[in-house]
């Protein structure tokens, strides 16, 4: 049978159903030795009409309440997005939602002239229901993939901002709040070849530096930002003042690595050309390294098993941004796992390579780099819907989507016992 795609695709978004069966899916982890639990709120379950002074829904207020709770019962702690890809409709429908992005890959709103107002009133009653509980927050996820150009992005820096200093300043929270983005670490080329390091620098600061310089560093947003994208325009001296060091971790998603070079026609003439095809970042993203080799073991997907670049990344992180490192996640879709038979889904011995090793690198960040990393969340816990179908399977529990049925898989096992073999012991 031929695969639908695009428009033709079956809309079938039955998959985990676990607003429903929350409850089972939280014994299960803490069954198995899981300490946390991440999960977002998605800001229409609470304000179904999105803006200030429209209704809250009570339902909402309660199945989350009752969630956290159920977290915390089963001796595992939650970890809270504000934000993940769910914006409410009204902002992105009244800002030309089917216009094409400068930068990212869909539109979230962001850049609404009512979004900031509207998302902080969100992020005040959320935090002000489940604060007391709540020991890490994450404002935003993987800005950069919605911001869709420069006033998305900066609203993104300036709402995070307002957040961050209502749960410190007003609420006195005593948790953390940190932002967490997407960022497939860009390595050079050619690391002994001087273009490709500007062009990894480049890149970095694109994907990095356009939240991390004024969030975490207090700085001005990067030249290479200031002059690519249409209408960038600098922080004042007040705006960086507040928005300083307004994050408790760098959260960060770092699935794989990709190789960086400058484009053919140089950095500065993509640049300065939005019709340059590797416009607005203006580097090179390959899965090859200098000698023709595949930078590490292929997926379904995008990702590829690349521990050794990991280590070089969490270095780079800690020692530019200056704050703890929450890898808030990393999996691998094993090739074609959706088509093969119950065992051999569950015998998923090329994501147990991924996680350990990852897992394995992050320690040597840790113990020999002195790197200070918060800590790991893999992604996911099982199955799930992951770009448009279900054919890249992240999980480390199979769901059989008919029965709702969950079965560990190996990588699963593989993961507790590395953990708990390197616990302090008692």
């Amino acid at each position: 049978m031929e695969k639908l795609v695009g428009p033709s695709q079956p809309k079938d978004y039955v998959t985990a159903e676990n607003y429903f069966l929350y409850k089972q899916d939280i014994r299960r982890l803490a069954a198995m030795g899981v300490k946390y639990y991440s999960f977002s709120i998605p800001w229409a379950r609470i304000l179904p009409f999105a803006l200030p002074g429209t209704p809250v829904n009570q339902q909402g207020i309660d199945h989350y309440d009752d969630l956290i709770n159920e977290v915390l019962n089963a001796g595992m702690e939650p970890i809270v997005t504000l934000i993940h890809f769910d914006s409410p409709w009204v902002f992105v429908s009244s800002d030309n939602f089917a216009a094409t992005p400068d930068f990212g890959v869909k539109n979230g709103g962001y850049q609404n002239e009512t979004f900031v107002d509207a998302f902080v009133n969100y992020a005040r009653i959320v935090l002000a229901h489940y604060a007391d509980r709540v020991p890490i927050w994450v404002t935003f996820n993987e800005p950069w993939l919605y911001s869709f150009n420069f006033a998305g992005a900066d609203n993104v820096v300036h709402a995070h901002a307002e957040v961050y200093h209502f749960y410190k300043d007003i609420l006195k929270g005593s948790g953390k709040m940190g932002i967490k983005f997407n960022d497939n670490f860009g390595v050079p080329r050619d690391p002994k070849n001087a273009s490709d390091v500007e062009a990894a620098k480049r890149f970095q600061e694109i994907y990095l530096g356009l939240y991390g310089n004024p969030i975490f560093l207090g700085r001005q947003y990067p030249d290479s930002v200031l002059n690519t994208l249409p209408g960038a325009k600098p922080l004042s001296d007040k705006e960086l003042q507040y928005i300083g060091n307004t994050s408790d971790f760098f959260g960060i998603d770092p699935y794989t690595a990709t190789v960086v070079s400058p484009p053919p026609e140089g950095i500065d003439a993509c640049a300065s050309n939005q019709s340059a095809p590797f416009w607005p970042v203006c580097a090179m993203e390959e899965t090859r390294n200098v000698y023709g080799w595949n930078i590490g073991y292929r997926s379904q997907s995008y990702v590829y098993i690349t521990p050794t670049y990991l280590r070089e990344y969490l270095n780079y992180l800690w020692n530019t941004f200056r704050q703890p490192v929450l890898v808030g996640e990393f999996g691998f879709p094993v090739f074609n796992e959706a088509e093969k038979g119950l065992p051999d889904q569950l015998f998923d011995t090329p994501r147990s390579t991924y996680y350990l090793a990852f897992m394995s690198e992050i320690l040597k960040s840790i113990h020999e780099d002195g790197v200070h990393v918060l800590g790991a969340l893999a992604w996911s816990w099982v199955d799930n819907w992951e770009f448009g179908d279900a054919a890249s399977h992240f999980g480390m529990q199979v769901l059989n989507e008919t029965t709702q049925q969950r079965f560990f898989k190996k990588s699963f096992f593989d993961m507790v016992d590395f953990v708990s073999a390197r616990l302090p012991s008692s």
